[in-house]
């Protein structure tokens, strides 16, 4: 339990270390050299076929023209991903499409370590059960409301703790919350 709260605590101290949960995504809203989604990975597994650059609609062309004179030699999988891509980035709008530039001009800005950590971390998140997720990304939720100082703070509080200090710090997080559910439990009428 506490390796996993750990996992959990990594990962979203991972996420805000690059502003913000989309810093990661922001490879997979961009085309190109996204890592695989959850998504990404199942169609992956099975058998896929490939894509004859003509079947692609004049926006999805458009979109992967950097890849027009490769594209006849890629994995029929990663043209399948690419126009996956293709299609997420033709459904944002206008506001959507420069955040998304600019968290990737971010990300291509990281050094390659930070890149590596950022993609591992995002594949234990995509590995975590679906509760996890859900609790990461509530926590994520939480922390984006607070003031900008206060995260800072909180970050900076995280990257400067040991190992063992993190453990400290979940577990009485973990123990705060129990006593509230337990709190809760007592007042609910239920019982």
């Amino acid at each position: 339990m506490m390796t996993n709260n750990l996992l959990v605590c990594s990962l979203l101290v991972g996420l805000l270390s690059l502003g913000a949960a989309g810093g990661v995504q922001a490879q997979s809203a961009t085309i190109g050299d996204a890592p695989a989604t959850a998504a990404d990975r199942a169609a992956d597994s099975t058998a896929v076929q490939p894509l004859p650059w003509a079947r692609l609609s004049a926006e999805q062309r458009t979109a992967l023209a950097r890849f027009e004179g490769e594209w006849d030699s890629l994995p029929a999988q990663r043209q399948n991903r690419l126009v996956r891509g293709a299609d997420r980035w033709l459904a944002m709008d206008p506001e959507r499409r420069t955040a998304a530039r600019e968290r990737f001009e971010r990300w291509q800005d990281l050094p390659p370590e930070q890149r590596r950590l950022a993609r591992e971390r995002l594949r234990q998140f995509q590995d975590l059960p679906p509760e996890e997720r859900a609790r990461v990304r509530e926590s994520f939720r939480k922390f984006q409301q607070l003031p900008p100082e206060q995260r800072r703070k909180l970050r900076e509080r995280w990257q400067r703790a040991t190992q063992a200090e993190r453990q400290r710090m979940l577990e009485q997080r973990r123990q705060r919350l129990e006593q509230r559910r337990l709190q809760q439990q007592q007042r609910s009428p239920n019982n």
